[in-house]
């Protein structure tokens, strides 16, 4: 126990003391850990609302029809379901419904920004359907008319959008049109944008998509765990039982009650405020970094992608190490067209959800872009880099604050 306790505190005070630069990471409120961590966490609910196997479930019940109805009235939707463990959990349950036989998936290139659970031959995903891929264009952008000629030419049962690694608004009206010409359904996995959805930051995909799964921390800013939002009542049967009991057991009913708080909280002005904070810290960022010569990309989200390799003649797991050791987390990531393994890359994908949590302003983006370029172009000390980084998130919150 004093042992857990002891790396407990040691976390905090590498999360207060770093800048945390990951794209899929934020920090939560108090009030979405304070259900994480609560009592809910001893209940066993397997089934749903109305229907468990377990008695004594008339009040996790209730916390669960509560989180429904607040994922249903974030994102304009008629059915949610709020039980994945994950968002993989909540891919591989929407495949099971809109493929319960297998199927083929049009998805995009996995080192052009898709996810593991898009076809990786390492995921289940792969093994359980058929992947075929469309690629970006010579600009890192997406291509509809090439991905309408693939769609015909292959003739997918589902094409997937939202990605994992793609700096760029996604045209989910167009992907639809694309899907309807070709007589194949839409799926949309949008863990990443999905706080931009909910603050009405970047088109949903949710008029569009026969089903739309995400996950529920990233820019969304929650508890870890997963989502699957559909507007069809004959889909969401089927994700109801591709969740549980085809994938799942008992769901986490504490996780549940603080995806509600979650949710409710994405509901507001403030949210709103916070997500446009986010996308424009990040778009300052990129466009510094370009300014002082870095090959970085453009962005219109929360992410954007920087191709160290040429920028600074080091590999991205290289540049992640070098940034980590002064307390700035990165994660090395694959650029389009890269001719380094997914061990190397030749790149970084860096996010501002988290910092921007804490406080991170415009002129904080800025001096981040400054440190990145400086220090891996060697151009101040260890010892400078981590006064910066002190000086910086001395001013920003306390996580235990949020």
């Amino acid at each position: 126990m004093e042992d857990i306790l002891r790396l407990i505190k040691q976390e905090t005070e590498r999360q207060n003391n770093g800048i945390e630069l990951i794209a899929s990471e934020n920090y939560c409120s108090k009030e979405v850990r304070a259900m994480a961590g609560s009592i809910l966490t001893n209940k066993y609910a397997e089934g749903y609302p109305g229907r468990r196997y377990y008695g004594g479930c008339e009040f996790v019940d209730e916390i669960e029809r509560i989180a429904i109805k607040e994922a249903c009235d974030l994102f304009e939707c008629k059915f949610a379901n709020v039980q994945p463990h994950s968002g993989s959990q909540a891919n591989a349950a929407a495949y099971r419904a809109l493929m319960p036989n297998g199927g083929k998936v049009l998805s995009l290139v996995l080192n052009d920004g898709g996810h593991l659970t898009h076809g990786s031959p390492v995921s289940f995903s792969s093994n359980f359907y058929t992947f075929v891929h469309y690629p970006l264009n010579s600009e890192g952008k997406l291509d509809y008319q090439m991905l309408r000629e693939i769609a015909l030419r292959e003739k997918p049962d589902v094409i997937l959008s939202g990605y994992s690694a793609f700096p760029y608004e996604i045209d989910f009206k167009k992907i639809r049109e694309i899907c309807d010409e070709v007589g194949c359904l839409m799926m949309v996995d949008m863990a990443h944008i999905a706080g931009l959805v909910a603050a009405k930051k970047h088109m949903s995909p949710v008029p569009y998509a026969d089903i739309v799964t995400s996950t529920t921390h990233k820019t969304l800013r929650g508890p870890r765990g997963g989502l699957i939002l559909t507007n069809s009542a004959d889909l969401i049967k089927k994700i109801n039982s591709a969740v549980f009991p085809f994938y799942q057991g008992g769901p986490l009913e504490h996780i549940i009650a603080a995806k509600a708080v979650c949710f409710k909280e994405a509901n507001t002005d403030a949210f709103k405020a916070y997500v446009a904070s986010l996308m424009e810290n990040t778009k300052v960022c990129s466009n510094a970094l370009k300014e002082m010569g870095a090959l970085a990309t453009d962005t219109d989200n929360h992410l954007f992608l920087l191709n160290t390799l040429d920028s600074f003649g080091i590999t991205g797991l290289e540049a992640q190490k070098k940034l980590e050791s002064i307390g700035v987390t990165t994660n090395k990531n694959m650029i389009p067209g890269d001719k380094l393994s997914p061990k190397e890359t030749s790149g970084l994908r860096i996010g501002f959800a988290a910092v921007t949590t804490r406080g991170c302003t415009k002129q904080d983006a800025q001096t981040i872009a400054k440190l990145i370029f400086d220090y891996l172009s060697n151009k101040i000390s260890d010892e400078q880099a981590k006064e910066v980084v002190k000086s910086l998130t001395s001013n920003w919150k306390n996580i235990e604050e949020i």
